[in-house]
């Protein structure tokens, strides 16, 4: 389940810089859930093609994210944020003012990303 998640996950980030052609076949095999053989019947293309076909667009956006990091950043600022709410959360409760510095901190991070 992980692996579909993160094929998911970076085909978000990445999907648009693959052909139309590789889009295509992985859409079907990752959100539709198609087989291998179903879509080398509905692409003309070999089971085996597919198979390449999948394999090589995996490599392609993982090389893509190794290189961009969009989705490291993206998943680091989604932490960021929720720290930010729960010490926004503890201030309202505390009005302890060392938390807004850390909020202000945490803003100034994001903002370098």
């Amino acid at each position: 389940m992980e692996k579909i998640v993160e094929q998911g996950l970076l085909y978000d980030f990445y999907g648009e810089l693959l052909t139309a052609h590789q889009r295509q076949v992985y859409e079907d095999v990752v959100f539709h859930d198609m087989s291998l053989g179903e879509i080398a019947e509905e692409q003309g293309i070999s089971r085996q093609g597919v198979h390449d076909l999948v394999k090589r667009c995996d490599r392609i956006l993982a090389g893509y994210e190794e290189k961009l990091g969009l989705m490291q950043k993206f998943n680091q600022t989604k932490k960021m944020v929720a720290e930010i709410r729960e010490l926004a959360e503890a201030y309202r409760v505390s009005k302890d003012g060392s938390l807004v510095e850390r909020i202000e901190q945490i803003s100034d991070e994001i903002g370098r990303l």
